[in-house]
């Protein structure tokens, strides 16, 4: 516990001290000062450890980082390793126990360690309209459906992990395929029928193969895709 709390006060310091960075406050960075904080549901904890805390080894080893995690509280402290030479090691690190804390299993999460591959939560109390006590476990029921068949049909047909988990849904997929998962979401929070989302995301699925393609395509050559469409116009 107290290395965790000293580990803890430096990351508040983080946004003190900029000296030796660049102008956005992360070039000139060496592996070791690069660190994240972040906190998580405590009954996601056990699931972000593992049996003999062989999960939290597998993220740390698979990200060149560390991670310590206080078990009374949920916060996770994330650093990079000395040796590291990966710049965004602590960002896939954190995306991944985001994403577990978010309720995905271990396994879907690593999906966020692929190139290319992105993390969205969306927080149900941001889209619901009205004070009606039911209204965040109706909206629930309405994205995961009868027997979790509207939510894996959602998965399949926008190429999505999705993880419907207290007052959020999470999404895992690239940025394309995130969008569209997204977007028949909210129209099933904002009550559009499941018929019409449904027709939604297969017109979708017709362009999402090869937009998602062309996005890998640009990601594979180095390009970001904004910079090419600059180029391109």
């Amino acid at each position: 516990m107290d290395e965790f709390e000293r580990l803890l006060k430096k990351y508040e310091r983080v946004d003190e001290d900029s000296e030796g960075r660049g102008e956005h406050g992360i070039d000139n960075f060496s592996p070791s000062d690069q660190e994240e904080f972040l906190r998580i549901p405590k009954e996601r904890i056990g699931v972000l450890i593992g049996k003999n805390g062989q999960t939290k080894a597998e993220i740390e080893r698979r990200t060149d980082t560390k991670v310590e995690v206080d078990s009374e509280t949920g916060e996770v402290f994330i650093t990079a390793k000395k040796d590291s030479s990966d710049p965004l090691s602590v960002w896939k690190a954190r995306d991944v126990v985001m994403a577990i804390g978010r309720g995905f299993s271990p396994e879907r999460a690593f999906r966020l360690l692929n190139e290319g591959e992105t993390l969205e939560v969306i927080n149900l109390t941001d889209i619901i309209v009205g004070n009606e006590r039911n209204a965040l476990p109706r909206v629930r029921g309405r994205i995961i459906g009868r027997k979790g068949r509207t939510r894996e049909l959602i998965e399949e047909l926008s190429g999505t992990d999705i993880s419907v988990y207290g007052k959020t849904v999470a999404i895992i997929g690239n940025p394309i395929q995130v969008e569209v998962a997204k977007t028949a979401v909210e129209k099933l929070v904002r009550g559009s029928p499941h018929g019409v989302v449904y027709k939604y995301l297969e017109r979708r699925r017709k362009d999402l193969e090869l937009e998602s393609s062309a996005y890998y395509e640009l990601i594979e050559s180095g390009l970001p895709p904004e910079k090419e469409k600059d180029e391109e116009e």
